[in-house]
């Protein structure tokens, strides 16, 4: 049998970014996944950093963390949970990337002496990269989304190597433009002309646009639509409007009522099984039934630079208490708390009283950790559930050093580099290429098995959910989740927290690692840290067992 085509479907961006292209591209590949097609999702990212390990969260968003360590754009975390599947290295792509493989290749003489140069060399090391999914043969469709706005200088090489591979491949390549309609107040009507500029300068590169997905604040009228597809040159049909509504999770059952995947698929001339969003539509209905109303707050570092990017900084942790507080019939509001605000008096750690829960997200850096330390001191003692992510496991541990075993100095080498007590330190192996300025090898990026110990609130947290290798008799216990940190629990440290009450119930399989700290449930409802960060794999039709287990009892505590 003759092996179909491997397809390839753009989405850009015209007016202005936020409108929600990523959040579009990712319904897509939902959809097509619905039909019975592999899927591959590709982020573009103009910008010149190589990978987003070095951007501030709070200006540009989270960073995601993928399996292999590498450093992405939060839309990589949308896409892996829209489509229920891990990423790879491939799907993700930066100007830095490119111009970096470039410079390296002339460097050592790739290129054999000849003249390098942006045209052609760097947009056939994209057109390179766009098929390498075909080249893999990992799916049927791969859905690129291309960053940036239509008229931005950064993006056009980009644009340029789809026009090519769609003159190569005409059936094969579909391009879809999310625009935007404005309704200015004063006007009381939807202005089509920003969209119909931003077609217009995309024919300018010479590409024409098959899908337009019309965003605006209501539904768009049969006039705007004419007008729209006259100017845009685009079927009428192929006109999608996507006005504003209460989740992201609704766009994928949306885009199908107006047939989005059925008229993709016979644009490039081929069939699909019947359309199954049937778990997709029963987690969207656990979105809108919340029977439980939660209150968690949320105590961290970042806090202080304004809401306005609060939600982008720690979006996986968002949707991961969302994700397993929909499938207990809960609700859960979020309150976001500057940990400064303990430390300086403005806030009493009491009111944490009137909350069914406390988590503490990872970070870096000294400054507000001494209130974080009061919050986790608090919950605690009060036994209020508490989860603490990465550097809320370490300063969990630090709380427990100094206010249960005693040892009043205990810190973090990061924050006092010569404290009498290191409970957190960085491995030995790691200080030596600190001292040789390799600090990019000191952290632990991505994927790392860690082994379980039965009996533990962890492994009935991962039991609960059939997490657990079963099947594997000398694997049974084994995890796998991702990391993002340079420092660790200090060995010398771990016999005598033990002895004191503290569980280390999930180590690395040489047990020099400690991967979760817990109390037992003989002495805290929940309290539980863990140094890797668990949100980076909750899926909104899979969310994550200790995320499960935090709202569990947050809602026997309520």
């Amino acid at each position: 049998m003759k092996k179909r085509k491997h397809k390839y479907i753009f989405v850009v961006g015209g007016v202005m970014s936020g409108i929600g292209k990523g959040i579009s591209a990712a319904s897509i590949g939902r959809i097509l996944k619905s039909k019975g097609f592999t899927v591959n999702q590709v982020k573009v990212d103009p910008y010149l950093n190589v990978d987003a390990g070095n951007m501030n969260p709070t200006e540009h968003g989270e960073v995601f963390v993928m399996d292999s360590g590498l450093e992405t754009d939060q839309d990589m975390g949308n896409y892996e949970r829209f489509l229920d599947e891990s990423a790879s290295d491939r799907d993700y792509l930066t100007s830095g990337m490119i111009y970096y493989d470039v410079i390296n290749r002339e460097r050592s003489m790739g290129y054999k002496g000849k003249c390098v140069e942006a045209l052609p060399d760097i947009i056939d090391e994209i057109y390179k990269r766009f098929i390498d999914a075909e080249r893999n043969d990992r799916s049927d469709i791969t859905v690129v989304e291309i960053g940036g706005t239509i008229g931005d200088y950064q993006n056009i090489m980009f644009i340029e190597a789809a026009r090519i591979l769609k003159i190569k491949r005409p059936k094969d390549v579909v391009f879809v433009l999310v625009s935007y309609l404005p309704q200015p107040s004063t006007i009381g009507e939807q202005k089509t002309r920003p969209t119909r500029i931003a077609c217009q300068t995309l024919n300018s590169y010479g590409v024409q646009t098959d899908f337009i997905i019309v965003r605006s604040e209501r539904p768009f009228d049969d006039k705007r639509a004419k007008k729209l597809a006259i100017s845009c040159n685009v079927s009428e049909e192929n006109i999608i409007s996507a006005p504003n509504i209460e989740s992201i999770y609704d766009v994928p059952i949306n885009f199908e009522k107006g047939r989005l995947g059925h008229k993709l698929i016979k644009t490039f001339g081929i069939r699909s099984k019947k359309t199954d969003l049937t778990c997709w539509k029963e987690f969207v209905k656990k979105t809108k039934n919340g029977k439980n109303q939660l209150k968690i707050a949320v105590v961290g570092k970042y806090f202080d630079t304004g809401d306005f990017m609060l939600s982008d900084a720690y979006i996986s942790v968002i949707e991961a208490v969302k994700f397993s507080s929909y499938w207990q019939d809960a609700k859960t509001e979020l309150t976001w708390i500057n940990s400064k605000e303990y430390e300086n008096g403005k806030r009493k750690v009491s009111e944490l009283k009137n909350y069914n829960g406390i988590i503490v997200p990872g970070g870096f850096g000294e400054s507000g950790i001494e209130g974080v330390i009061m919050v986790i001191k608090y919950a605690r003692e009060n036994k209020i559930p508490f989860l603490g992510l990465c550097y809320g496991m370490q300063l969990m541990t630090i709380e427990f050093a100094r206010n249960v075993i005693g040892l009043k100095n205990a810190n973090t080498v990061e924050i006092d580099p010569d404290t009498t007590h290191p409970v957190i330190d960085i491995m030995p192996e790691q200080k030596k290429l600190l001292a040789e300025n390799k600090y990019g090898a000191t952290m632990r990026l991505g994927a790392y098995p860690a082994i379980l110990k039965e009996g533990t609130g962890a492994f009935e947290a991962y039991l609960s959910v059939r997490a657990l290798a079963k099947e594997d008799k000398e694997n049974k216990n084994l995890i796998s989740e991702r990391h993002r940190h340079r420092y660790e629990v200090n060995p010398e440290y771990i016999e005598e927290m033990e002895k004191a009450g503290l569980i280390f119930s999930a180590t690395s399989p040489d047990g020099r690692l400690m991967e979760i700290a817990e109390l037992p449930k003989s002495k805290h409802p929940f309290f539980l840290g863990t140094q890797f960060h668990p949100e980076f794999q909750a899926r909104p039709l899979h969310p994550h067992p200790l995320f499960n287990a935090f709202i569990e009892a947050c809602l026997k505590k309520k």
